[in-house]
């Protein structure tokens, strides 16, 4: 059976953003590493969380199904959530799941970066 592992790097790209630098697999297996990042990632006066996806080897449902838990959480939190580096294969699928409408992805740091600075901040949910 193959092991999916997953490796995050929290890293602060602006004043208001982090990013999460993704390396391998979001899967089941993945949660905690993801829900730590996550954690991480919105310490301090961050409005911005930046996944990026460019070393993302492989994501089944239930790791699509994580990355909306962790929107709810974000918009909780009122934070915005936008992604960067994803693979045409993923691009494909998030485009299906209709993700994209809900998770902007851009193809690069800079451009999710230039995005996000524009971006309101989503209305908390009480």
């Amino acid at each position: 059976m193959t092991q999916h592992k997953l490796s995050t790097v929290v890293r602060r790209a602006s004043p208001f953003a982090n990013v999460i630098d993704i390396e391998g697999d979001i899967t089941s297996f993945s949660e905690g590493s993801l829900m730590d990042a996550y954690a991480e990632a919105t310490q301090g006066n961050v409005r911005t969380i930046i996944f990026n996806f460019s070393g993302l080897g492989y994501m089944n449902s239930l790791g699509i199904g994580m990355l909306v838990a962790l929107l709810v959480r974000a918009r909780r939190d009122n934070k915005n959530i936008v992604g960067y580096g994803l693979s045409d294969h993923y691009k494909k699928i998030f485009e299906l799941t209709r993700m994209d409408q809900v998770i902007p992805v851009f193809e690069t740091e800079v451009v999710a970066l230039a995005k996000a600075e524009r971006m309101d901040l989503p209305e908390r949910e009480y």
